[in-house]
């Protein structure tokens, strides 16, 4: 039996801080987890550009209800949930999601939460866990499943260890070069040729 596991950011939809960055025209807040390896660092220093424009909450909400997926997202998505036990698995945060999923239909998502005050400003967050995405696919290999894992970014590399299968999908070319031991995608057409090919879905 086969499990599979993606993040969501750069592989079913666009980044949402980059589309932040490019809404508020603030420049600080298009680095992504593609850039900084400590997701830790990357957080704080989002939470910091934020109270120092004034941005709250509600603000990245309204940029986040204007994102769509990315062409082909839907598709795959529900082709995944068809033919094996699939799960998001996202540094993003639940204040953030719901938008998102329901464009994809709602696909399982496990991912963190926002700590706000109240007046909308974002001061801190809480992980789900500890290195959350590989928990999840050691969860799924103690109940006896072979898991499949594709991701983009540094935040996903300890889930691609973790899986029995892996794949960099779509990572921007510092990615690759940091991790050459991982298969290279870059379309859901190439995606689903190789699933059905080596795991039969």
């Amino acid at each position: 039996m086969h499990a599979v596991c993606s993040d969501l950011e750069g592989v079913w939809v666009p980044e949402v801080w980059i589309n932040v960055s490019q809404k508020t025209g603030i420049d600080e807040l298009k680095l992504t987890t593609r850039d900084i390896k400590d997701y830790d660092e990357l957080m704080q220093y989002r939470i910091k550009i934020l109270k120092q424009h004034n941005l709250k909450l509600k603000d990245i909400q309204h940029v986040i209800a204007t994102i769509k997926p990315l062409d082909g997202a839907l598709e795959m998505v529900n082709w995944l949930k068809q033919h094996t036990r699939f799960i998001v698995v996202s540094d993003t945060f639940v204040e953030f999601a719901s938008p998102l999923m329901e464009q994809l239909e709602w696909p399982t998502l496990f991912c963190h939460s926002l700590i706000v005050d109240d007046d909308d400003t974002i001061t801190g967050y809480k992980l789900r866990q500890k290195d959350p995405k590989m928990k999840v696919v050691q969860a799924l290999q103690s109940l006896c499943y072979k898991v499949i894992a594709f991701g983009d970014s540094y935040n996903d590399i300890s889930m691609l260890r973790q899986a029995d299968d892996a794949i960099l999908f779509r990572p921007p070319q510092n990615v690759v070069d940091d991790f050459p031991q991982f298969t290279v995608m870059h379309d859901y057409t190439e995606l689903k040729q190789y699933l059905s090919g080596h795991f039969g879905f």
